[in-house]
């Protein structure tokens, strides 16, 4: 550095090598040319700083932006590709469907700190989404289930029972809203396309290695398995907190039900029967669980644990079957349960028909073999309704007793047991007489 009079000559680093620099205070930003000091050109203008000093300091805050853009654009990256993906994003696994990128970070940070458990570390699944979009106010469900059987015509049909179920809720009075609050079990694929199809409340109930898409007569091995799978689900709906009407799809509704169902709230279950004796306590009565209403309390699901686990001690019998042993065998004492059974006036079916159309709320299409007969006689009862709410529109029907109007016969259903008898007989004569010729083959 040399000092020069009013002068302070600078020696620059490498880019202005050769040059020096001055600070007068006529000329706060003066460069001499070593060969022609005398005569001093202007290179930049700066004021009390040298221009080689604010270099490094630039560069480094534009590497600081560049990383900070880059930090951001992956964080956006990362967000909508968490929202978008149908799995558990594995960054978040905590994370609940639905809430937004800003909430996820939150519950990511406040999940390191504290070992509480909140909403958003809840997995909401498919079961707990159908079941919370179909819930009445009061955390109350109808559930049914179907198979392919029931949701796809024959060749030779006009109609499924899945169809004639649904059109129930058109024509029954005070039913047709209840449609919002139904959940459709599917127990293949085919039903659950046929659900999505109708817009219904739909949930796929996968068995692995089993096919419950056919045809599944009462009684038969592949019946009574999914009958148990059923019993499964709703036992895990029950601990989900959600009360349910539980229904089989062959029963049609004529009125909504709600209304002959006891609302007292110390009673949990409300059983349907095959039929009903006059005492609606009495625990020896023939339970139909194709209808009942169950409140989810800690006593229900301890129920329906019970009657779930003692599946694999009921070789043969049906979960109907082994739920009446087990209020025979003084279930609802030992768990303090109170359960209700239904009157077939309220509640019939083709065991037992109701005695009168104007107090009749559902009609099931019990003590029958097969589908088909199912379906012709329920296709019956909805004429019967029909015919009944005409007489019942006009002018000259008052004063009419609704108990002098008949259900007709159910000769579909009564004739499929027959039909079930004659081809066993059949089958064992067949039988015979091939052993016969065998006995006779081995003899000659």
């Amino acid at each position: 550095m040399t000092f020069l009079p009013n002068l302070l000559i600078h020696r620059p680093h490498s880019s202005l090598r050769g040059l020096d620099f001055i600070h007068t205070p006529e000329n706060p930003a003066l460069f001499l040319d070593p060969k022609t000091k005398n005569h001093p050109r202007i290179y930049t203008k700066h004021t009390h700083t040298h221009p080689q000093m604010d270099h490094p300091k630039h560069s480094s805050l534009r590497s600081n932006l560049a990383f900070l853009a880059l930090f951001l654009a992956c964080v956006v990256y990362v967000c909508i590709w968490s929202s978008s993906s149908s799995l558990i994003n594995p960054l978040f696994p905590f994370q609940k469907r639905g809430v937004d990128c800003a909430s996820q970070t939150v519950s990511h940070q406040f999940n390191t700190t504290t070992a509480a458990t909140t909403e958003f570390n809840v997995v909401e699944d498919e079961l707990e989404t159908v079941l919370g979009k179909a819930s009445m106010d009061n955390k109350t469900v109808i559930i049914a289930v179907i198979n392919k059987a029931y949701a796809v015509q024959d060749v030779k049909a006009d109609t499924t029972m899945l169809d004639l179920f649904i059109e129930s809720f058109w024509q029954g009075e005070g039913t047709m809203t209840l449609v919002d609050h139904l959940v459709l079990v599917a127990v293949d694929q085919t039903a659950y396309d046929r659900c999505m199809f109708l817009r219904l409340n739909c949930y796929r109930l996968e068995t692995e290695g089993v096919d419950f898409g056919g045809e599944k007569l009462f009684m038969s091995e592949d019946f009574i398995k999914m009958m148990w799978r059923r019993t499964w689900l709703l036992l895990e709906v029950l601990k989900r907190g959600y009360s349910f009407v539980f229904t089989d799809t062959d029963v049609v509704w004529l009125r909504d039900p709600f209304k002959k169902l006891s609302k007292n709230e110390t009673e949990d279950l409300q059983m349907s029967t095959d039929m009903f004796f006059g005492d609606p306590w009495n625990a020896s009565q023939l339970i139909n669980t194709g209808f009942y209403y169950v409140r989810s309390n800690s006593k229900t699901i301890a129920l329906f644990d019970r009657w779930y686990t003692s599946k694999d001690n009921a070789t043969g019998l049906k979960e109907q079957d082994v739920l009446l042993n087990l209020f025979r065998g003084g279930i609802t004492g030992e768990l303090g349960l109170r359960v209700r059974f239904l009157d077939t006036l309220y509640f019939s079916g083709f065991c037992q028909n109701s005695r009168d159309f104007g107090q009749v709320s559902t009609v099931h299409a019990n003590c029958c073999r097969s589908i088909v007969a199912k379906v012709k006689d329920l296709k019956a009862v909805l004429r019967d309704w029909k015919r009944f709410k005409r007489f019942m529109s006009h002018k000259r029907s008052s004063g009419t007793s609704t108990t002098s109007f008949q259900w007709t016969g159910h000769f579909g259903c009564w004739n499929s047991w027959a039909k079930t008898l004659v081809k066993k007989e059949k089958d064992y004569q067949n039988k015979s007489v091939c052993d016969s010729k065998v006995c006779f083959k081995k003899c000659k």
